[in-house]
């Protein structure tokens, strides 16, 4: 039935008012999410002119239905209304009948309120419906069947016009009747299984009719549903000539089907000889930076020496290198495929460190034997003496012995000095430490600091190692460049159990470093009690002094040694009052430290508090300095409040010390034990002076408020007017500075002065 003359004016007249145009870019999320049966609507827009086929095969190459039908949109709505129209009716229509239906709703409604004469696509639907409706009363039924015939028409159109094209390349028919055909038809469709008429003429070895289409446009690297390509068809089935054309028209070669064979494993398989030679070939001329990986590579990870003989046959270089300059051989170590690392092998494959290294590392010794049997007197000591040190790292003591044996030296040296022993012993790998003993390894090798093995097996902890290096009759008190025994080395990593070891050999369990320091020093100072103890055990002796004049005492009391070390040192007859070279004793150190369990302990044992430095200074000092609060209260106690007023060599006491450090806690202590607020040092500054110069505003108020807060009837109120040596009093040191603190502190002074509000 043709158009009413007015409604087919307008749809003439797309470009004044183009209504189906307008329906489609409104509804277009509902018409990309609501077709479902794009394939259908594809060939009912073909047969009805309003896309070619060529254009329904370059839609169906979209991978989401979401694309391919916003892809028609596009296509539909660049044809113009009238192309429009056919798409709602009647393709939209007999695709998709329920969505057209809410089109047909959603346009209704549209012109009752937009009563333009122009906006008539409502009625060209109405008009289009009546050429399918033959009755009202007739069943629905029957218009789906009239849908599913008219389509089913159209896609046997379609699939007999493949048919027939499939049919002529396969019998090698007339060409000029195939260009004929191929005029008319989408030199790219497919069949139900995806292939191409280049698949098919590569199978059937039509070489004529894949030329042809190779010339008008043929894509190569098209793949079936099981992944293959046309090459993989042509190699499969020994076609040569078909194999170089698809080369020369840019075929992928190294494209894996399904199963993950490319066509030289196809043609390989099918013992098409000629095939593999061509692909070989060009695979060899292809540049090694763009090659992933080869065809040898390959079966090199399958384990497929039946390909690999026949490649290799075929002239593929055995020493081919992908772009990460790996040959086959090393990924068939890595995948420990024994068979195809041995045709390999056979063929002259070279062997280097890294794929000796892929052999250490799977542990197959089995392979290692095979590739050191292969390259007997060809492995020097580049590739032998890495490898030697990587089976000390994996601590692999059968691999270390077949490399031994394939010519690897036991002492060879790396670029930090180890030899393979120092590395087992410092690693603690006793297994290959064992077989390298047994291989004659020099026992006297030392690092470049001199340490030796027995050093690096004591740091690993390694007891088994240190005792058989004892056996041999390695002196246990041999000494680094910075004079450190095994004996050190044991007390700095807590080895308590070899330290009894070293000791039970003969150690000298006071040898000194260059510092002057024993084990015991060592083990005091890192607080190893179980060390100590067995050195204790072992006649340490405990007065012995390093070159600062410290005892083992005094490092353990510095560093916050637990107070059960200490007992146990003064238990062992250490000196607790015994000074340095600064005249510290244990105590000046543990009060500067903090600890007050150290403190309480070297207390207990009669440690002296008002004992003084060479700068005069006493433990109580070093504890207000350190803002000690608690070791402050305890050091007083213990001498029933002396010391407070004790100066040092600059005459200051713990209060001016406490103040200038602005530790406002220690300040209080010292102040609610009696200390005098207004005592002077050598320059006359008052503890309210060292504050102020400090920049401490709480230390400050703390002093100034002390006189209102102290015991009743005290007389130890902060004097404002004393100045010390300089004629300065404390809010003249605060202005002489320039810092938000200081100024804050002279605002609280002038406050007090009643110099300002």
């Amino acid at each position: 039935m043709s158009l009413p003359k007015s409604l087919d004016a307008q749809a003439e007249s797309k470009y004044t008012n183009p209504y189906a145009v307008d329906v489609i870019r409104t509804k277009r999320r509902d018409l990309v999410y609501g077709i479902s049966h794009t394939e259908d609507l594809l060939n009912l827009l073909v047969t009805h002119g309003v896309i070619t086929a060529v254009k329904r095969s370059i839609v169906l190459t979209l991978r989401s239905r979401k694309d391919q039908n916003s892809r028609i949109l596009d296509i539909v709505e660049s044809r113009g209304e009238r192309a429009c129209r056919k798409f709602f009716h009647p393709c939209l229509m007999l695709a998709e009948p329920e969505l057209y239906q809410r089109i047909k709703t959603f346009v209704g409604d549209v012109n009752e309120h937009f009563q333009d004469p122009r906006r008539q696509l409502i009625g060209y639907l109405l008009e289009m419906d009546k050429v399918i409706k033959t009755s009202q009363n007739e069943p629905r039924r029957t218009n789906n069947r009239r849908n599913i015939l008219e389509l089913k028409k159209v896609e046997d159109k379609l699939t007999k016009g493949m048919s027939d094209l499939i049919q002529l390349i396969a019998t090698n028919g007339d060409m000029a009747l195939l260009e004929k055909f191929l005029n008319d038809t989408d030199i790219n469709t497919v069949n139900s299984s995806k292939n191409t008429l280049l698949h098919v003429a590569a199978e059937h070895g039509n070489v004529s009719a894949a030329e042809l289409l190779i010339c008008k446009g043929a894509k190569v690297d098209l793949q079936n549903n099981t992944g293959c390509t046309a090459l993989h068809r042509a190699a499969s089935r020994g076609h040569t000539d078909i194999v170089k054309a698809l080369i020369q028209a840019g075929a992928p070669i190294h494209v894996v089907d399904d199963q993950g064979r490319t066509p030289v494993h196809l043609a390989a398989e099918q013992l098409q000889l000629e095939s593999v030679s061509v692909l070989v070939k060009e695979e060899a001329s292809q540049p090694e930076s763009l090659r992933k990986n080869t065809f040898l590579h390959m079966a090199g990870r399958e384990d497929n020496w039946k390909l690999m003989e026949l490649l290799l046959q075929n002239g593929a270089p055995v020493d081919a290198m992908n772009n990460q300059m790996n040959t086959a051989l090393f990924y068939a170590v890595q995948e420990s495929n024994s068979k195809a690392v041995e045709v390999l092998l056979n063929a002259g494959a070279k062997v280097n460190f890294d794929i000796i290294n892929e052999a250490l590392k799977s542990k197959q010794d089995t392979i290692l034997q095979l590739l050191l049997d292969k390259s007997q007197g060809f492995l020097g000591e580049d590739v032998l003496g890495p490898a030697l040190f990587t089976t000390v790292r994996l601590n692999q003591d059968r691999m270390m012995d077949l490399l031994i044996k394939g010519g690897a030296d036991v002492n060879i040296w790396n670029k930090k000095r180890y030899t393979p022993l120092l590395l087992s012993a410092e690693l603690g790998h006793t297994e290959v430490f064992r077989v390298l003993v047994a291989e004659n390894a020099d026992l006297d090798v030392r690092l470049s600091d001199f340490s030796s093995a027995l050093h690096l097996g004591v740091q690993s902890g390694n007891t088994s190692i240190v005792r058989a290096l004892l056996e041999k009759g390695m002196d246990p008190d041999i000494k680094t460049v910075k004079g450190f025994t095994p004996l050190h080395v044991a007390a700095h990593y807590d080895r308590a159990e070899i330290v009894a070891l070293l000791v039970k050999g003969g150690a000298q369990v006071n040898s000194v470093d260059q510092q002057g320091l024993t084990p015991l020093h060592i083990a005091s100072q890192l607080a190893h009690t179980d060390v100590v103890v067995q050195l204790v055990q072992g006649k340490a002796a405990t007065e012995v002094k390093d070159r600062q004049g410290r005892t083992a005492l005094h490092l353990a009391a510095h560093s916050g040694g637990k107070s059960s070390l200490i007992d146990l040192l003064l238990s062992a007859n250490s000196n607790v009052n015994v000074s340095d070279n600064e005249k510290k004793t244990a105590l000046h150190l543990a009060a500067m430290d903090g600890d007050k369990h150290v403190v309480a302990s070297l207390l207990s044992h009669k440690a002296k508090v008002l004992v003084r430095d060479m700068d005069g200074s006493t433990p109580l000092h070093y504890a207000a300095a350190g803002g000690h609060a608690s070791i402050v209260s305890i050091l007083l106690r213990s001498v029933n409040n002396r010391g407070l007023e004790d100066r040092n060599a600059w005459r200051k006491t713990s209060l001016h010390v406490a103040a200038e450090k602005g530790h406002d806690g220690v300040v209080v202590v010292l102040l609610e034990t009696g200390a005098k607020v207004n005592a002077t040092d050598q320059s006359k500054d008052t503890p309210l002076h060292c504050a102020a110069r400090g920049g401490h505003p709480s230390v400050v108020e703390r002093l100034l408020n002390w006189g209102q807060t102290g015991p009743k009837g005290q007389q130890n109120m902060v004097n404002l007017q004393m100045t010390n040596k300089v004629g300065k009093t404390a809010l003249q040191v605060a202005e002489s500075e320039n810092s938000p603190q200081h100024e804050n502190i002279s605002i609280i002074l002038k406050k007090r002065m009643l110099l300002i509000k």
